[in-house]
This record gives C-alpha cells, sequence and structure tokens, in this order.
C-alpha cells in the first residue's frame, strides 16, 4: 500500500514539476498580503480558446477562494495568449502547455497541489439548472454561436 501511495505522489510531483519548469513575470501575480493571483491572459480580441478559458475562471471561482484577474495581452506584453498563469506559474499557455486551452481539472489540480483553501459552499454553476444553460451557454461558444 504504502508503495502505491509513493508512486502516485511521485507522479503527481512529477506533472506539478513540468508545469513548474517555466516561470514568466506576470503583471500582477500576487496581491499586496503576497497571496498568488490566479492570472487568465486573453487574444484581444477574444479568441474562442479564451472564451474557454474564462469559463473555467468563473468555475473555479465557484468552488475555490483565490484572487482571479482576467487581463487582455495588450496589458501583458510579452506572454503569451490565451494563457494561465498561477503567480509566476505557466499552467496552459499558447503554442506551450495544452496550446492555451485550459480546463477545471488541469487548473484545479495545481491549485489542490498548491493548497488553495476552497469556499465553504459552491456557488450556482453547479447548481443542476444553473449548470445545464452554462453547459449550453458553452456549446454555443464552441459552435460559434450557430
Amino acid at each position: 500500500m504504502k508503495k502505491i501511495i509513493f508512486t502516485l505522489l511521485g507522479a503527481v510531483f512529477s506533472l506539478s514539476a513540468a508545469a513548474a519548469d517555466v516561470s514568466m513575470a506576470v503583471p500582477g501575480a500576487q496581491t499586496a498580503a503576497g497571496q498568488k493571483v490566479l492570472t487568465f491572459i486573453a487574444k484581444d480580441p477574444p479568441g474562442q480558446r479564451c472564451n474557454g478559458n474564462l469559463q473555467v475562471a468563473a468555475e473555479l471561482a465557484n468552488t475555490y477562494r483565490v484572487p482571479i484577474q482576467l487581463l487582455p495581452s495588450s496589458l501583458a506584453q510579452g506572454l503569451p495568449a490565451p494563457a494561465v498563469f498561477y503567480g509566476n506559474q505557466l499552467i496552459v499557455a499558447d503554442g506551450k502547455a495544452h496550446n492555451g486551452a485550459a480546463s477545471y481539472q488541469i487548473v484545479a489540480d495545481v491549485l489542490d497541489l498548491e493548497g488553495v483553501a476552497r469556499q465553504d459552499k459552491s456557488g450556482l454553476l453547479f447548481n443542476d439548472t444553473v449548470r445545464r444553460d452554462f453547459d449550453a451557454l458553452k456549446a454555443t461558444i464552441k459552435s460559434g454561436g450557430n
């Protein structure tokens, strides 16, 4: 049993180490109190992957107590867009990890490894009725509004 646990822990740390290999100077990467900020950088004008990343930000805000900032690429000169950073740690980026397309699970795994606190109560996006409407909106955006 110990062997399985150590193997799983090793795999998790390997994944986080791979994501942590890239660190960039992200504007507003920390709050004044030193807490890391989750940053979503979108292309100007927003593209399909950027809209998907913003939806992921909404889902994460429903689960985690983490400051989130949404930046257009014009305010993040020299950084890839679309991209997601936790502090200065790259999670996904255009031309790099996941080609800039974030998912709830990819970002949640990083936040869990970092020990980010969860909301006391999940937000409305996890209510069945609201979730159905939210998923329908995401599908409309992905299809280009058709």
